[in-house]
């Protein structure tokens, strides 16, 4: 399916009808108004941070590379764990050397009328029901990835933000970085051919999101937060400081590996190739590593198929053996290869038909691949012709920008608009289906629903 521009007639008019009943089940009390400031050109955009825990310290160090130069300020920090939001407050009288408003609650957060944008930083099942709220305040917001791991909760984000004026920007990075955009101009130039497969094999070797001396889960008190607003609708169950702060584990708060490097993934997957949700999925894998107190895989594979785009993709993380990380895109004519895990910005292009029965001769290296004309390094200015490194940093100083020129032009097109996170909530949450389920799915784009039976469409 062709990805397209955001056209706000188009889908309104679809989903108008079933938005308004979506809307009660949000369980905040929304401001009924926006209280959002028209900020022009060359004003101040004041920036509160919504959930204020260990990804939050990147967002606000991402508005510390732009606050001089991009004339930004931060006003307020909201987290339900006053611990939190105390640290939250005093790294930002550290970073900015200026004082913030402190909040247990969002809805008193978004009432103040010199908060233009909220980054939101919380929980993955609290992603979507906040971004709606924050949008229906009349606030800009940058919200993190996952969107949304439920389907109804992913339109209700999609319909609130696409019947506003308000600037979105998910969270997922590297649709910014100069590098992934060469790496899609690329290939919308034809020089691959048609693609055929795309291969991401991102790993790591720790017992990831657990940690068995977790010093938060150690600190907090029931009564220093607010359980039930944490929960957000999910179903009540006593207090639990690991499910409160490890929440990836666990399958009734994220997919794990689904929810955090995949919906990185597969969201590059229809940035490179202008798609748009997979047609079907299947998954498997299992806690093989770390068998601790985690609900959600260590070791997990999908495959998705792209119908009308004629491509497999094949996604897969193990975090018992880090060896191997590698994104492969395979055309007809041509190869690229990235080496390295989520975000590399080490991509070769290597043309097809050399007859190279092993591919790349990894004991020789790249530099003599490269050398003898084997394979093509892909360089931007940033890395002046040299073998780039094979990560980047999290917090990404262009995605930030390219959300703040867009605030400042009125442009809902930014780089990771509402769109792009509804694409890539859906494919996970199919993926996480597939594994849970052990059946195949299919989406079903008529009545935008997954079905276990090929829809008739």
């Amino acid at each position: 399916m062709k990805q397209q521009k955001i056209t706000r007639r188009k889908f309104v008019a679809k989903t108008a009808a079933g938005t308004a009943g979506l809307y009660a089940g949000l369980s905040m009390n929304m401001p009924a108004r926006s209280y959002a400031r028209i900020a022009g050109a060359n004003d101040r955009i004041n920036i509160g941070f919504l959930g204020t825990g260990s990804r939050s310290r990147g967002h606000r160090k991402m508005v510390e590379m732009s606050w001089k130069d991009k004339n930004l300020g931060v006003v307020a920090v909201c987290d339900i764990w006053k611990v939190n939001r105390e640290k939250a407050a005093a790294d930002c009288k550290k970073r900015f050397g200026t004082g913030v408003r402190q909040f247990k609650y969002s809805e008193d957060m978004l009432n103040m009328k010199d908060l233009d944008a909220v980054m939101i930083a919380t929980g993955d099942h609290q992603h979507a029901k906040i971004l709606a709220e924050v949008v229906q305040a009349g606030k800009d917001c940058y919200c993190e990835k996952p969107m949304a791991q439920d389907i109804e909760e992913a339109k209700l984000a999609r319909d609130v933000v696409l019947n506003s004026k308000q600037v979105v920007q998910m969270g997922s990075q590297w649709v910014s970085e100069p590098i992934h955009i060469k790496i899609r101009d690329i290939i919308r130039s034809g020089k691959l051919g048609q693609i055929t497969k795309i291969e991401h094999n991102w790993n790591d070797n720790n017992h990831r999101w657990h940690d068995p001396d977790d010093p938060d889960v150690k600190a907090i008190r029931e009564e220093d937060t607010d359980w039930n607003r944490w929960l957000l609708g999910k179903p009540w169950r006593p207090f639990n400081p690991w499910m409160y702060f490890e929440f990836r584990i666990f399958k009734d708060f994220s997919g794990g590996i689904t929810s955090q490097w995949m919906s990185h993934a597969i969201g590059l997957v229809h940035f490179y190739t202008d798609t748009a949700i997979p047609d079907s999925m299947v998954a498997n894998g299992g806690i093989f590593g770390w068998p601790d107190i985690r609900e959600n895989p260590d070791t997990f594979q999908a495959l998705a198929n792209y119908d009308e785009a004629k491509f497999l993709y094949s996604y897969s993380s193990s975090y018992a053996n880090k060896f191997g990380d590698h994104t492969i895109i395979r055309g007809k004519k041509g190869t690229l290869y990235a080496h390295g895990g989520e975000g590399s910005p080490r991509w070769f292009f290597i043309p097809e038909h050399q007859h190279l029965p092993g591919g790349f001769d990894f004991y020789a290296g790249f530099k003599e691949a490269v050398d003898k004309g084997i394979a093509e390094l892909i360089t931007i200015p940033e890395f002046e012709s040299k073998v780039p490194p094979t990560s980047l940093s999290d917090d990404s100083k262009a995605h930030l920008d390219n959300w703040i020129e867009c605030m400042r032009d009125r442009n809902q097109q930014t780089n990771g608009h509402i769109m792009t996170g509804y694409w890539h909530s859906i494919g996970i949450i199919m993926a996480t289906r597939a594994y849970r389920e052990g059946k195949k799915m299919y989406w079903d784009r008529k009545k935008e629903q997954i079905v276990t039976e090929w829809p008739a469409n």
